[in-house]
């Protein structure tokens, strides 16, 4: 256990809370990109600043856009300049850490460029799948590779611009191949025509990524899981960021185990983010939904969460959130079309599939998801291993705030998407 381990407080009565949680990390790092493509400045307004956004920035930087931070205010001002620093003759390096976006959109986006890119992160991006990303380049005629033979970084892409055309991706394992290569689509030199391969998981992440780009001016026509991207440009613009549904739900989870009402500010009904959608689920297990103007509000149950059988294929984040309140329910629940979060910062599901056995949880796991039984005596005490995952860590917070002793081990984690939650959660529990 570290130094700095975080000492889960807990919470024996109803909340009571508003909660204001940073702006989205998709919507960031897809913005981000948009508004150095467009020609003129994009004020981006509700940034997120965590490590994912700051790699991204910083991969700007290096690559010689001009992006000005307020971190006090959360704007970003980013001088759109087209495809036009992404001439780098001699060769540049991009560390992306272990963003997952960084890393799938920068290789997109620097195949538009002259030179040579390699893209690298951290031990864990090293075990990250990227194949389809280089399969979909290669196919479109552009020099990429996965520099040591196993389908993840390092990449290395020998750009000489994208040629564009007709060009099949898979979707099995993550849908940020798809959204990398649409954000980069617009720059291509002819109409790019993407076809998603088998099923699309996570697919409100590129349905995220169509509107985004529509709302910068490019021309995307969607039928099904074909893509249609013209050669039109981005048009800079002033754009504000949501608040991030994947940041709220810990809340949301908060109010459905400790009872009372939650409300997230700026987060509605009619969200770009599909991790919103997973205040429906626990609207399923006997919680209560409230949208008003430019928020939303949920009351946790009066007599206990039901449990609940569901298919997280479209919002996999939110299956550790879930996992961990688990145990409190009055029925068993089953998580189910999550094969790809083990592909994830960790292996999710072996990850709380472990820290909740340490609860004394019973617990069974299959290729694509997980079951959890209810568990009347959970084990006080625990010290849980975050696996440097912020999804691991802040969702079993959630579990502490009913379980005495629980430890969080590697609080800092969680600055990957979300740098203040511990304080934020503190505040949202007190009286």
């Amino acid at each position: 256990m570290t130094q700095n381990a975080y000492h889960v407080p807990v919470c024996n009565h109803p909340l009571r809370a508003v909660v204001r949680v940073p702006g989205s990390k998709s919507i960031t790092n897809r913005a981000l990109p948009m508004a150095a493509l467009a020609l003129g400045e994009s004020h981006l307004s509700g940034a997120l600043f965590s490590d994912d956004s700051r790699y991204f920035i910083d991969c700007l930087r290096r690559l010689g856009y001009t992006v000005e931070t307020d971190e006090q205010r959360a704007a970003v001002t980013v001088h759109g300049a087209g495809a036009r620093p992404l001439v780098h003759p001699g060769g540049l390096d991009l560390f992306v850490g272990n963003s997952g976006t960084t890393a799938r959109f920068m290789t997109a986006f620097v195949s538009l460029g002259q030179g040579r890119y390699r893209v690298d992160g951290v031990t864990r991006m090293r075990e990250r799948p990227m194949a389809a990303m280089v399969t979909a380049l290669s196919h479109m005629g552009v020099d990429a590779r996965d520099e040591m033979g196993t389908g993840c970084p390092p990449l290395v892409v020998e750009a000489s611009g994208l040629p564009g055309g007709e060009v099949v991706v898979s979707g099995k394992d993550s849908s940020q191949f798809v959204s990398g290569l649409l954000i980069a689509a617009p720059y291509a030199r002819s109409t790019v025509q993407l076809e998603v391969q088998g099923e699309l998981v996570s697919k409100p992440y590129v349905d995220m990524t169509v509107a985004m780009m529509r709302q910068f001016g490019a021309h995307v026509d969607a039928s099904g899981q074909r893509y249609t991207v013209h050669t039109e440009p981005y048009q800079a613009r002033d754009y504000a960021i949501e608040p991030d549904a994947s940041g709220a739900s810990y809340f949301l989870a908060a109010a459905a185990v400790c009872g009372g009402t939650v409300k997230i500010v700026g987060l509605s009904d009619h969200s770009l983010q599909g991790d919103a959608g997973f205040a429906k689920v626990l609207e399923r297990m006997g919680c209560r939904i409230r949208y008003k103007t430019g928020e939303m509000e949920l009351t946790g149950p009066s007599e206990g969460l039901r449990g609940i059988d569901v298919d997280l294929f479209t919002m996999s984040d939110m299956a550790p959130t879930l996992a961990a309140i688990a145990p409190l329910a009055k029925e068993p629940v089953t998580i189910r079309n999550v094969a790809n979060i083990r592909l994830k910062e960790t292996d999710r599901i072996h990850a709380c599939v472990t820290e909740l056995r340490r609860f004394g949880v019973t617990v069974s796991d299959f290729e694509d998801g997980l079951r959890i039984e209810p568990c009347a005596s959970l084990q006080s005490g625990v010290s849980v291993h975050t696996y440097d995952d912020h999804r691991i860590a802040m969702a079993f917070s959630i579990l502490g705030l009913r379980v005495p002793g629980t430890i969080i081990e590697d609080p800092g984690c969680t600055a990957k998407t979300y740098p203040e939650f511990f304080g934020n959660l503190e505040q949202a529990i007190r009286k």
